[in-house]
């Protein structure tokens, strides 16, 4: 969930692997600042599209999927009572990359407490939290009357951390705020810092990525984010923001190389995908952009190089 994987030629599909809208207010407040990755998911939208749900089912790892069963484990279906779930990962010094998810929904603070109540757990304080044990070794908190914070016992007391002012959170890293302004508002939204951005890279343009011009530029990388939206097909949006417009144009050349080498071997159904993706720089930022009607997307979706990078 760290990075993304993978040939540039299905890399609009690995982003798709998870979900989500704009960020609430509670939810900006838990996430640190050493913020690696944000990915968020609009439920609401998602179920409308069979194709998103279909998606949903294939490639969900493991770890969100145990998000998931934790927060049945409270009473609360992912699929019904669930608006917004958004997951963040984080850097937190010697302990490496923490993760932790914000659920907003339809469901009341007050049911799920006296479900827990009845079950006699009990929860402990941190800082003035009360935090509540979930299955699978994580936590879980309310953050206000319809939005759960959970994760594992250091990750979400890394978030709590920076919610109550004992480390800095979110906004105070103008990178990640910066680019989330524009993508926040797709069904499937992501950003990615530099370091994240980099090795995504490094894997998506696969022989491409051995050329000397991708050891100069990488280091001028910012960050990337992607949107993505499921209305009439499956669109995508993708931009790796760079330091300057020389950058985004040397990278937008070296992923157009990527595209070339992939499509060589690509199956039918992969040739269409690679066919249907533009690649272009705009200022200092590279651009891809992806469309697929619902058939042509499904039927890539069951090909052997989707399965392979979408693990």
């Amino acid at each position: 969930m760290t990075t993304f994987k993978g040939s540039v030629g299905v890399l609009v599909l690995l982003s798709a692997s998870l979900w989500a809208m704009p960020l609430g207010s509670s939810a900006r407040t838990v996430i640190p600042s050493e913020v690696q990755q944000i990915i968020s998911v609009d439920y609401r939208t998602l179920k409308n599209s069979d194709t998103a749900m279909a998606l949903k089912d294939q490639v969900l790892p493991p770890s969100l999927k145990e998000f998931e069963v934790a927060l049945k484990g409270v009473g609360i279906d992912p699929e019904k009572d669930v608006e917004q779930l958004t997951f963040a990962s984080y850097r937190n010094g010697k302990q490496g990359v923490k993760v932790v998810g914000v659920a907003q929904g339809s469901y009341s603070m007050k049911v799920v407490l006296k479900k827990i109540q009845l079950n006699k757990i009990k929860p402990v304080k941190y800082h003035e939290t009360s935090v509540y044990p979930m299955s699978g070794g994580m936590q879980m908190t309310f953050l206000d009357e319809d939005t759960l914070l959970f994760g594992d016992s250091s990750a979400l007391r890394g978030a709590l951390d920076a919610r109550d002012g004992y480390t800095p959170a979110l906004d105070s890293n103008n990178q990640i705020a910066d680019m989330m302004g524009s993508v926040d508002s797709g069904t499937v939204w992501s950003v990615l810092d530099q370091q994240g951005t980099q090795n995504m890279l490094l894997s998506a343009l696969g022989d491409a990525g051995k050329l000397a011009d991708f050891d100069t530029i990488k280091k001028r990388v910012v960050g990337s984010r992607y949107a993505m939206n499921f209305q009439n097909g499956v669109n995508f949006d993708l931009d790796v923001v760079t330091s300057d417009s020389v950058t985004a144009a040397t990278l937008s050349s070296l992923v157009k190389a990527g595209v070339l080498y992939k499509r060589l071997n690509a199956t039918p159904a992969e040739k269409i995908a690679l066919d249907n993706m533009t690649v272009n720089s705009e200022s200092s930022d590279l651009q891809m952009h992806f469309k697929a009607d619902d058939k042509q997307f499904q039927s890539l979706m069951h090909s052997d190089l989707f399965a392979a990078v979408s693990k």
